[in-house]
């Protein structure tokens, strides 16, 4: 697969959509012009060729970050009293043939990056072997995150894939990840899993670096997310079991399939970080809810997530102006354009609830009526 093709000169492209998107974005969140226009310049470069692709061809691959395959995805951290942070998510190497080359495109990009801002790689080099083996199997090889902070210098993320070394070997290979980067007994601080979906790394300038590790549940219930999450205080215990109810309340309109199953709905993530590798426990704690399989449309989606932002002191406006940012579409015509509400606790730090924005480059997600199983798409 190849991301390089020639556009008409009116055609439109995926570069122009996702750094449109981007700039009204950028002005949203108050980052200064300068600021977003050099964003732009990098997310144009991680794209590459791709970035010139026409919208009207199909997904040159298809992205897991998204659900029609646009390999870019925005989000908005929220504090209370501080202004929203912008992020962008980005698949460099998203029309390789094959995972070993989006390995390598995605690889090259960070490097280029290291450079340009003066971080190190050394923490991602000692597990090189680990997440990008020769014959890499999917679903995806790199992401990068990038946290968009005034004066043109953002802080990166990387998430890996576990199971680049197939997916029975996903435990082992975060055990020993975590061993590499001398977390000795985070593995066993990790609660059961059903599988580990991303191991993700903060590089470059942050305050309190963190390794973290995604862990998937076949099930997870209020309960089970409040005790996860009282490891921190009890305090987030409570925080954590009013924003699961909140958000994951069954939408009426989804009702129950005709055997009377439940419907099938891509289950809650939880992530776990770690700081310090003396301790051996996590130091912080996100539940990730997968919102768009538990509401009828965007409409509704909004709704929960403009309660949880007002309950927890944020400024919930700023939401409602990205969304109108994104998109000139109503709301209740689709659904996917927020795609996952999350809430993070962090030792010695405020709760942050992010809500990950969907790019919808190639196609809008109808409203849902009643849960089909191929609708079923695991996080």
């Amino acid at each position: 697969m190849t991301g390089a093709a020639d556009a008409g000169p009116s055609e439109a492209v995926l570069g122009d959509h996702v750094h449109s998107q981007l700039t009204a974005l950028g002005n949203v969140v108050g980052l200064a012009a300068s600021d977003t226009a050099a964003y732009g310049r990098v997310l144009l470069d991680a794209l590459g060729d791709s970035a010139h692709r026409p919208l009207s061809l199909p997904p040159a691959s298809p992205s897991f970050i998204s659900d029609d395959h646009t390999p870019v995805e925005f989000s908005l951290a929220f504090t209370p009293g501080a202004a929203p942070v912008l992020r962008m998510l980005v698949e460099p190497g998203w029309d390789s043939a094959d995972m070993g080359g989006s390995g390598r495109a995605g690889l090259e990009v960070l490097r280029e990056w290291a450079g340009r801002w003066n971080f190190s790689t050394d923490r991602l080099d000692t597990l090189e072997d680990l997440f990008f083996p020769a014959a890499a199997e999917g679903p995806f090889a790199v992401w990068y995150a990038l946290e968009l902070r005034p004066g043109g210098v953002p802080g990166v993320k990387v998430y890996l894939n576990p199971s680049a070394g197939g997916a029975g070997h996903a435990a082992r290979t975060v055990r020993e990840a975590l061993r590499r980067l001398g977390h000795r007994g985070a593995f066993a601080a990790l609660p059961e899993a059903a599988g580990y979906p991303f191991f993700a790394l903060d590089l470059g300038s942050w305050a309190m670096p963190r390794v973290k590790v995604y862990v998937r549940h076949t099930r997870l219930s209020t309960d089970h997310a409040r005790v996860l999450s009282r490891a921190y205080s009890d305090l987030a215990g409570g925080q954590t079991k009013a924003f699961f109810q909140r958000a994951t309340e069954p939408a009426p309109a989804l009702g129950r399939e005709t055997d009377g199953r439940e419907p099938l709905r891509r289950p809650p993530l939880t992530t776990h970080s770690f700081t310090d590798s003396g301790t051996g426990t996590a130091s912080g704690f996100t539940l990730h809810i997968p919102v768009r399989d538990y509401v009828h449309s965007d409409e509704e989606a909004h709704a929960r997530a403009t309660a949880l932002l007002t309950d927890f002191g944020m400024d919930a406006s700023v939401l409602t102006r990205a969304l109108a940012a994104l998109t000139p579409r109503e709301l209740g015509d689709g659904v996917g354009l927020i795609a996952y509400l999350a809430l993070a606790h962090q030792q010695h730090r405020q709760p942050r609830i992010t809500a990950y924005v969907s790019s919808e480059a190639y196609a809008v997600r109808p409203p849902l009526t009643a849960h089909r199983p191929d609708e079923a798409r695991t996080a």
